[in-house]
């Protein structure tokens, strides 16, 4: 009985509240706006210029001050990543880095744990383009604790037999299960058909075949080529200041010893491709397909980067970018629709994006093969632009509010040799981006003749028709490809094609 009448009251209530809700929306419909707010004004940023100090042993040291909160983040960043990988063991730099912190100095995994637990924080370790980072946050008073155990984590590293075992494993599960989405693997066939036998082609975090291929010793030799201190970062982001930073790091790392060997060349990023302009992908069975269009992008350093910026903030960096905006807000063909910008050593990709159903691919192919062109041959407006802008400033102020974002965003410049007082002047930068300067751009770097498409899914819902618009696209089995060849074909047998 008392559940009825509990029942019986929420009815009652909620009817009453409709009611309301119906009277006030006539009352107000009149009054409510029309279009949404145009964005205020940029806000202020301000973010002390890093200080830079190099060690006798070649470790630069780079601290930047926020005081306040007594908070640093630390990371031990290394010029090199997973561009680095030997042939046929991609994944390699990013294997090293994770071992790091699963034993070192005579600590096992848990006792390293423990320790970073005790200090208050946690080692985070991991192999992108261009850089390998080990780093934690703590507080002040814990920093030179800190800075030992990372010390020994980058210099003294067991990388045991049972632990290397154990991140195979993980990782090749991991791996499997990445590469069973379609929008995962046509990204990597995208990047071999931009990238083509380049360091930046292969997969960073391998291939399940690679993970497996690689040895103790091949973790041994490329740590030991490679984290060295006058290859190295140590980038200190807090309650710190350049006196405080450079004292820290001469009794953390300053008896680490420079090797006398050169450091190894460092390959090419970008090669000649031998995938053709559009391939399909039949993964069988799928229940959707996944869409990838990729370009040849410029390198971090070029002088248009902040162009290129905006330019992918209009194309698809956000939610309101022009993809979804035609993909799923008008149509209904995808959850989501994006693209992004990889600006790299010597190199660079767009990569636009999008999961939709398999008989719809056809479709979003012409969608984002249009938007491409459409960047280039149309002026974006004031107000469009106005709002992208608006997307990277409140997004860019975001990843600067914890010192582990500042140490990031530090690093990247670091990195890539672009002048560290840059990070104040981010919004300055994009406000500056005119819309002729965005239709410049996407006609430089947006030739159709340079793009690369690739869709994986159930190729018999959509193989025929995209053929019928484009005769030159090429159909591979899934099961037959070979992820670590930059042709995607196994080199000992006939292409599998169709």
């Amino acid at each position: 009985m008392r559940r009825q009448m509990k029942a019986f009251h929420l009815a009652v209530f909620t009817a009453a509240m409709m009611a309301a809700g119906h009277a006030l929306a006539a009352d107000s419909a009149s009054d409510f706006p029309a279009t949404p707010p145009t964005p205020g004004p940029a806000p202020q940023l301000t973010v002390p210029t890093p200080s830079a100090q190099t060690l006798a042993n070649g470790l630069q040291v780079i601290s930047v001050r926020r005081a306040g909160l007594p908070l640093v983040t630390a990371q031990l960043v290394l010029r090199s990543g997973g561009e680095m990988d030997p042939p046929r063991l991609a994944g390699l730099a990013d294997l090293t880095a994770n071992l790091l912190s699963k034993g070192a100095a005579g600590k096992t995994a848990p006792q390293i744990a423990a320790a970073a637990e005790t200090l208050g924080g946690s080692l985070n370790a991991a192999a992108g383009w261009d850089e390998s980072a080990v780093g934690i946050t703590v507080t002040t008073p814990k920093l030179q604790q800190a800075l030992g155990l990372l010390a020994e984590v980058v210099r003294q590293p067991d990388f045991s037999a049972v632990e290397l075992k154990r991140a195979q494993v993980q990782a090749i599960d991991d791996l499997r299960l990445a590469l069973s989405r379609p929008t995962t693997l046509a990204s990597l066939a995208a990047s071999r058909g931009v990238f083509g036998d380049g360091a930046y082609g292969h997969s960073r975090s391998g291939t399940p075949a690679s993970i497996a291929r690689i040895s103790r010793a091949d973790v041994q030799q490329l740590h030991g080529a490679l984290y060295r201190p006058d290859h190295a970062i140590l980038i200190l982001a807090g309650d710190i200041t350049p006196a405080q930073a450079q004292q820290l790091a001469q009794a953390s790392f300053g008896d680490w010893r420079r090797p006398a060997t050169p450091l190894p060349v460092r390959p090419a990023g970008k090669a000649a491709s031998a995938l053709p302009a559009i391939v399909l992908i039949d993964q069988h069975g799928a229940g959707q397909a996944g869409v990838v269009a990729a370009h040849a992008a410029p390198p971090r350093d070029d002088d248009d980067y902040y162009v290129g910026t905006v330019a992918n903030a209009v194309l698809g960096g956000s939610y309101s970018a022009r993809l979804n905006e035609e993909i799923r807000i008008k149509r209904g063909l995808s959850y989501g629709a994006s693209s992004r910008l990889q600006s790299l050593g010597d190199a660079g990709m767009w990569l636009a994006a999008a999961q939709t159903k398999n008989p719809s691919a056809p479709q979003v192919v012409d969608l984002l093969l249009g938007e491409f062109e459409r960047l280039g041959s149309a002026r974006v407006s004031t107000d469009e632009l106005a709002a992208r802008k608006a997307t990277l400033i409140g997004g860019y102020g975001r990843s600067l509010e914890t010192t582990a974002g500042l140490a990031e965003q530090v690093g990247d410049l670091a990195i890539y040799g672009v002048k560290l007082d840059q990070i104040g002047k981010y919004i300055e930068q994009v406000q500056a981006v005119t819309p002729r300067q965005i239709e410049k751009y996407a006609r430089r770097h947006f030739a159709a003749e340079g793009t690369k498409v690739v869709v994986v899914g159930d190729a018999g819902q959509f193989a025929a028709a995209i053929r019928k618009v484009h005769p030159q696209a090429v159909l591979l089995e899934s099961t037959a490809l070979d992820l670590d060849s930059p042709s995607l074909q196994p080199t000992t047998s006939a292409p599998a094609t169709r």
